[in-house]
């Protein structure tokens, strides 16, 4: 194995696999960063309140975060997120504002191009 993929869980080795190949075939680069972020350590992962969510996002907007998104702050828009996991409380109050959560994975394929999406973290 290469020392840059040391990554043993099985879904995130797929996912990563994935969107490098979703990358090339839809010629579309933001695929490329996040698989490039989802290979750093864990501890180099981001973590994103909805409260930084809420502000950088524009309604029409999907937030993808490669990493976890956690409840701090409120989330006063309907918007799409993605991302690798979810507080349980962050999961509760994108329900309650109308918003949606959704894998990367899920993202990627309903949007393979990748538009219209802000990274967060």
């Amino acid at each position: 194995m290469t020392k840059k993929n040391k990554k043993t869980n099985p879904a995130l080795i797929s996912l990563i696999n994935e969107l490098k190949k979703q990358a090339n075939e839809k010629e579309a680069p933001i695929w490329k960063d996040i698989a490039k972020r989802l290979e750093k350590p864990l501890r180099n992962w981001p973590e994103v309140n909805l409260e930084k969510i809420s502000k950088y996002t524009n309604d029409k907007e999907t937030a993808l975060v490669p990493g976890k998104v956690l409840s701090d702050g409120d989330l006063d828009k309907k918007i799409t997120i993605a991302a690798w996991s979810f507080s349980e409380k962050a999961e509760e109050k994108i329900k309650k504002a109308g918003g949606k959560k959704i894998t990367i994975e899920e993202l990627m394929k309903s949007n393979p191009k990748g538009k219209d999406v802000r990274i967060m973290g």
